[in-house]
């Protein structure tokens, strides 16, 4: 029970909007949003947002039916955690060579540094190299993906 509404909310629809939002500015500023192959991969990417928004729409409104939406919970996570990778990989794309220095001392409070490229992509680095570990917690993706057959095919 526990570990469904874990994986259901490492999905993190909410932020996987406010980074895709972050996603465009970063490209617009960086000059790749007019590149019709990059805003291609953003389009994917947002559709695939929407979808899991759906997803997880669907398992609120039949949990809140009384019925028990968990079996799809390994789903939520897999494609969640795919995401948050995906847009991660799209900023670091989109910033170029100024997204990969990381300066530490950055992420602490008061830092009055100069950023090695523009300050909204400084923290990109961290926030690509974090984002590897979401098809580990709440269970690898390979073994969700092994729950996921087993349920559909018995």
């Amino acid at each position: 029970y526990l570990l469904g509404h874990e994986r259901t909310n490492i999905a993190d629809v909410n932020r996987a909007k406010r980074e895709l939002e972050r996603l465009k500015r970063i490209a617009k500023d960086e000059g790749v949003y007019d590149d019709i192959r990059f805003r291609d991969e953003i389009a994917k990417l947002e559709v695939d947002v929407v979808a899991l928004e759906m997803m997880v729409l669907r398992v609120l409104s039949a949990e809140k039916a009384g019925k028990n939406p968990m079996d799809i919970a390994s789903l939520l996570k897999i494609r969640g955690s795919e995401i948050q990778q995906r847009y991660s990989e799209l900023m670091m794309l989109a910033a170029g060579p100024s997204a990969v220095p990381f300066v530490a001392e950055a992420m602490e409070a008061g830092w009055q540094g100069d950023y090695v490229g523009a300050a909204h992509v400084a923290p990109l680095a961290g926030t690509y190299f974090n984002m590897r570990k979401t098809t580990i917690y709440g269970g690898s993706n390979e073994v969700q993906r092994n729950i996921v057959a087993q349920t559909v095919l018995g």
